[in-house]
């Protein structure tokens, strides 16, 4: 204490900007800096000598840094700020999801009872009130599975026909060999062919929703594999889009067989009907989805299969529906 208290009467000797709350370092490096100072701007006759160093504490770099080190200590002390510092930008908070929603749909949130699970019936009725859109919606079924995609055995996927539908027209093709195409048409196929139809492939003309083909057909689609593979028209025997019977595969298509197939995070999305439909038919659809899914359930998974349920319309707010009622 003595000796800053030394340091601090040589400094105010000096006129320097320190005080008590300076620590005895800067304060020894400003004394040294401020007598560097008055040495440097002493002149001899003609010809000026600095007494800098070229490196080291009583470099210019150092004496430099040692007067703003202080200063700025000092205005710390005193709770100024320099005139040329910008104050800081005040952050706003982050608005919450549901604040960067529209008007629309922040309405229709405030029906959904926050953290409630809601029976079958009460949250597709809920799921038809909020649907903020112009256009009749898809009423959206979100299923969480407790499975690992990355296994073979728990890569769930299949097929199911809803028994209202899924309230969009299909167009659906069939290829097939010439005794086949006639059955497909008789069933009610939009476009059915054989070679002919994979010209209209090698032009990229696809005006179909729905791809059927027979066995022995596959191996020419092989090459067109690239074009039908991304946009999910590929024939595969586990959709049920490969088969012998045709006639079978247009009219499931066409009254309501969906197919569906878990993502990488273990969750099943999939339609099961327009906001327009009956309440009952929506809930017919849903019963038969989740039914095929318990169905599909490996022997591998234990415990808790379903972990969480939710409906919800096109644009419109999620309604949680209580997994042990499904």
């Amino acid at each position: 204490m003595a000796k800053k208290a030394e340091l601090l009467e040589e400094a105010k000797k000096l006129n320097l900007d320190v005080n008590e709350k300076n620590t005895v370092a800067e304060i020894t490096s400003a004394i040294e800096a401020a007598k560097v100072i008055s040495v440097d701007s002493a002149k001899t006759d003609g010809s000026e000598k600095s007494s800098l160093a070229k490196a080291g504490k009583r470099s210019a770099k150092a004496v430099k840094e040692a007067e703003e080190k202080v200063a700025k200590e000092a205005r710390k002390a005193s709770g100024e700020t320099p005139a040329d510092e910008k104050p800081k930008k005040v952050q706003k908070p982050t608005r919450s999801r549901l604040e960067r929603r529209g008007k629309k749909f922040q309405e229709a949130a405030k029906l959904v009872e926050k953290g409630k699970e809601y029976s079958l019936n009460e949250a597709l009725e809920l799921a038809q009130k909020t649907s903020t859109t112009k256009f009749d919606g898809t009423v959206e079924l979100h299923v969480s599975l407790n499975v690992d995609p990355k296994h073979a055995d728990q890569n769930i996927r299949g097929t199911v026909t809803l028994p209202a539908g899924t309230g969009k027209t299909l167009r659906v093709a069939v290829f097939a060999d010439v005794d086949d195409v006639k059955k497909a048409k008789d069933a009610g196929a939009d476009v059915a062919g054989s070679d002919e139809f994979l010209q209209q492939l090698d032009k990229e003309q696809i005006d179909f929703d729905v791809l059927i083909a027979t066995p022995q057909m596959m191996a020419k689609l092989g090459k067109y594999a690239r074009l039908l593979g991304p946009k999910g028209l590929m024939p595969n025997p586990k959709s049920g889009t490969v088969t012998k019977d045709v006639a079978k595969a247009v009219k499931e298509a066409k009254t309501g067989k969906v197919e569906y197939r878990v993502d990488s995070t273990g969750i099943v999305h999939l339609g099961v009907g327009k906001v327009s439909f009956a309440t009952d038919d929506l809930v017919k659809n849903t019963q038969a989805i989740i039914s095929s899914l318990k169905t599909a359930k490996p022997s591998s998974v234990k415990g808790t299969y379903i972990r969480s349920v939710f409906v919800a319309s096109s644009m419109g707010p999620s309604v949680k529906i209580n997994a042990n009622e499904v």
